[in-house]
């Protein structure tokens, strides 16, 4: 817009304007959810639960004087055996990669605690996620709370196993939120290379990212053209 139509829209915001903007009054959410509630079916019960790494500075550079410094922290990603500074993306999604809920939290915050707040938003379902959620007091808490249910893989050493089909299963489906951390991390600008310099911006970019995947699946749903590769696809 502003490289072709200024002359149409001469008061464009700059991304500091729009970045405080979007803070003052989560107009972006707002959006994202009101989406959501028009693809995801009432009664849905089913869901996924993961989180993912997004660095925000290289561990070599200074982050004292950051504006991530006070928020930010080194963490590790046991799966990619990845250290890294700066954020865990944690999201609870539909099977079909509908994001219901997301949050952003320190790199170090375990990954349990860095459920909870997510875990809020629905009541009396099944979640599937992988082993970093295991602790049999700590489903048990969230099941009080909440009546969810939190299904994962044992550990080999665990006395208590899953039978073999039910292990199967959890693996399946816990594949299908990968696909949705995949098709974020390849709309846009990588979110594992923004690397922005302010909280602010950084907040804004993933919050950005997950609502126009979620625009794009609402496109999908009502008019079977994927916007990713402008192709007609049956409704």
């Amino acid at each position: 817009m502003r490289g072709n139509y200024k002359e149409w829209f001469p008061n464009l915001l700059d991304q500091s304007q729009f970045n405080r903007r979007y803070f003052m009054d989560g107009m972006l959410e707002k959006l994202r959810r009101s989406w959501v509630e028009q693809l995801v079916e009432e009664g849905e019960k089913y869901f996924l639960l993961d989180t993912k790494p997004l660095p925000v500075l290289g561990l070599k550079r200074d982050k004292r004087r950051s504006d991530n410094a006070c928020s930010a922290a080194p963490g590790r990603c046991a799966a990619r055996e990845m250290h890294y500074f700066g954020y865990k993306l944690v999201m609870l999604s539909t099977w079909n990669g509908i994001p219901i809920a997301y949050d952003l939290v320190p790199a170090n915050t375990d990954e349990r605690v860095a459920a909870l707040c997510v875990l809020k938003t629905i009541q009396h379902s099944h979640i599937y996620a992988d082993k970093g959620f295991i602790s049999a007091d700590w489903q048990q808490a969230i099941a009080r709370r909440t009546g969810n249910r939190i299904w994962t893989r044992m550990r080999d050493n665990q006395h208590l196993q899953h039978s073999h089909a039910l292990n199967r299963f959890i693996s399946r489906v816990r594949q299908r939120v990968e696909g949705v951390f995949h098709e974020i991390q390849n709309t846009g600008r990588n979110p594992e290379r923004l690397l922005n310099k302010t909280v602010d911006g950084f907040c804004v970019h993933i919050a950005a990212k997950i609502a126009s995947h979620t625009l794009r699946l609402l496109l999908l749903r009502h008019f079977g053209i994927n916007v990713l590769t402008f192709q007609s696809q049956p409704i």
